[in-house]
């Protein structure tokens, strides 16, 4: 069986600016970024301030502190493109910034969405049931005698007031009275006896 020899290790990267022999400890620390110690110091001694930065653009207590905790996890992901630790306030503060105008967003997009009106929309139950009554209504309504079945759709349906009735089928105004109260009080009696 062959022997696979190990891959030789690759040569570091020549960072733009190092000279030939320049010290390595110098080469990595500019890779490395800011320190996790350094950046929970700086976390916490600009803590307040931070919160404070993020008062300014939001509203709430809760969402302040939400911004400045995300903030500190997001440079902490990416401690390592922060090149300069003296930057790391920095750094912090922009990405509340950010954030605290990612949330502002966000609302404004859910008060958008919240001011459009939801559609009136029935349940499939609600339409099942009105069906059931409407059919219910018009049987009960074809029971009524003819006179009262015209006024009451008339007054009711067609929205029309009692002169306006009297008017159209010829009839006096006490005429739509009577033939209107009978008409609802058999309405009502067929409705009971179907439910």
């Amino acid at each position: 069986m062959p022997v696979i020899a190990p891959m030789p290790a690759a040569r570091p990267a020549r960072i733009p600016g190092q000279r030939d022999g320049a010290d390595e400890s110098t080469a990595t620390e500019a890779v490395t970024g800011t320190t996790v110690d350094h950046l929970t110091e700086t976390y916490r001694a600009h803590y307040r301030s931070l919160l404070g930065l993020a008062a300014l653009l939001l509203d709430d207590t809760a969402s302040c502190e939400d911004v400045v905790q995300e903030a500190f996890i997001r440079v902490h992901s990416a401690r390592k493109r922060v090149r300069d630790p003296q930057k790391t306030l920095a750094y912090l503060r922009q990405t509340v910034v950010n954030l605290s105008r990612s949330t502002l967003r966000r609302r404004i997009l859910g008060l958008k969405l919240l001011a459009k009106p939801m559609p009136d929309m029935a349940s499939a139950e609600e339409g099942a049931y009105d069906q059931l009554e409407r059919r219910d209504l018009i049987k009960a309504m074809k029971g009524l005698q003819r006179r009262q079945r015209e006024v009451l759709v008339l007054r009711y349906f067609a929205d029309m007031t009692e002169a306006q009735v009297a008017e159209s089928l010829g009839i006096s105004l006490g005429s739509v009275k009577a033939y209107g109260s009978r008409g609802i009080a058999a309405l009502r009696v067929a409705m009971e006896q179907t439910t």
